[in-house]
């Protein structure tokens, strides 16, 4: 039996440490958005780093950055690793990132070793999996599973400039889109290490934790719209007053998601907009977002068709008229049951205390993947379940262990 390869801790503490200063914000977390200049220098780090591992990298026109290490088999498919590093504004130094830079450690682990084996790798930050910019995350892996769209290059940010501007601007073309596609015969697997982004590892007191599923998310906007008028002059019973019913709406949600306790329905109104915004001034309309999520597509569906329809039944009765526009819809999926199976084996010969085995109600790029190919996503436990948020912290010891996991799955795909 081969004795089992060593991730060098530190290096990927420096590593994550070097990056978490690129977008540095005044409140401590960081602001890495698609396609920005944050972006761009994180990403140039990302690239010297997978050179610095033996990979050849390219840059797709999606945006995608992928390092590649061909395999003895010229003809075979290659073993993917990939995740991004992107964040939410004032987001976290460990969210995505973790799963970046612990593929290009086992990428630099590799070629440290001079291992020749027949599968080719690749190490994947996908561009812009949060979807904070264009309000239409996991942009990156869709386009490499093809079905990315025209309306998602179209897409604007709050500054008016389209998706498709934001790619030229950093020398991509739009129109070269469908060049990103891949083929199922092209991939043998795709793996991804993340933090979980709740607290269940850090309850039960693992390391890491093994993902069966990905809940299936739906993203839309809510705009309802009244008759702006004077706060002072206009009384209660002849408004037409949006954030009324906006609040009557965003109550509803509440109540739908949280009707069957031991569901896994989750929904949450991230952002909401008035116009004009004024203090003495009726809102001529609001406008909220909702993300809506379910390990179970059915009892997803129900939900969403139950919102839809509260917003009807409220617009209606409050003489107020409504638009939804839905940004992502995504199916649940399930992780496949030969990578469990071999992340649970691999976890085994590390030693570790059989991982649990745990539902991903966050979204990622594995789930898009899956389209293509096998899927195995992997979590690491994170301080009080906190993500997207500066106090987001994961140890450096439990990266190791999660990488280590990762390092010895990867292996087992790509030797056989």
């Amino acid at each position: 039996m081969r004795q089992l390869l060593k991730v060098n801790q530190q290096r990927m503490l420096r590593r994550i440490e070097e990056l978490s200063q690129i977008g540095k914000t005044e409140q401590g977390g960081v602001t890495r958005k698609a396609l920005t200049l944050e972006d761009q220098k994180g990403l140039q780090l990302i690239k010297r780093w997978m050179v610095e591992a033996g990979l050849t990298v390219r840059t797709d026109h999606a945006g995608n950055v992928i390092g590649r290490r061909e395999g003895t088999d010229t003809k075979a498919p290659a073993v993917i690793i990939g995740s991004h590093i992107d964040t939410v504004p004032n987001g976290g130094n460990f969210d995505g990132t973790i799963g970046v830079i612990g593929g290009i450690e086992i990428a630099t682990i590799i070629q440290e070793e001079n291992l020749q084996l027949p599968h080719p790798l690749e190490v994947i930050s996908f561009s812009d999996e949060e979807g904070t910019r264009f309000q239409g995350g996991l942009f990156g892996s869709r386009a490499m599973v093809g079905t990315a769209t025209e309306k998602d290059l179209q897409a604007k940010d709050e500054k008016g400039i389209t998706r498709a501007e934001a790619l030229k601007n950093v020398k991509l073309n739009p129109n070269l889109l469908a060049t990103v596609k891949r083929t199922p015969d092209q991939v043998k697997v795709f793996l991804e290490m993340h933090i979980e982004q709740g607290p269940y590892l850090e309850l039960v007191d693992k390391p890491i934790g093994i993902v069966t599923g990905i809940a299936g998310p739906s993203w839309l906007s809510v705009k309802i719209q009244g008759q702006s008028g004077h706060a002072g002059t206009v009384p209660m019973s002849l408004r037409n007053d949006p954030m009324g019913g906006a609040a009557e709406v965003i109550q509803a949600i509440e109540t739908i998601a949280t009707k069957d306790p031991s569901a896994a329905t989750v929904a949450t109104v991230g952002k909401i907009e008035a116009f004009p915004n004024g203090t003495n001034v009726i809102p001529e309309y609001v406008e909220f977002t909702l993300d809506l999520r379910d390990i179970d597509l059915k009892r997803r569906n129900d939900a969403l068709r139950d919102v839809k329809k509260a917003v009807n039944q409220i617009c209606e009765k409050r003489r107020l008229t409504y638009d939804i526009t839905e940004h992502l819809i995504q199916d649940p999926i399930q992780c496949a049951v030969h990578i469990i199976e071999t992340m649970r084996k691999v976890g085994d010969t590390l030693g570790l205390e059989a991982p649990p085995m745990m539902i991903s109600g966050a979204g990622h790029d594995a789930m898009i993947m899956s389209e293509i190919t096998d899927i195995g996503l992997l979590f690491v436990r994170c301080k009080n379940g906190i993500s997207h948020n500066p106090n987001e912290w994961a140890s450096i010891e439990d990266i190791e262990v999660g990488t280590s996991l990762l390092l010895e799955t990867t292996l087992n795909y790509m030797k056989s």
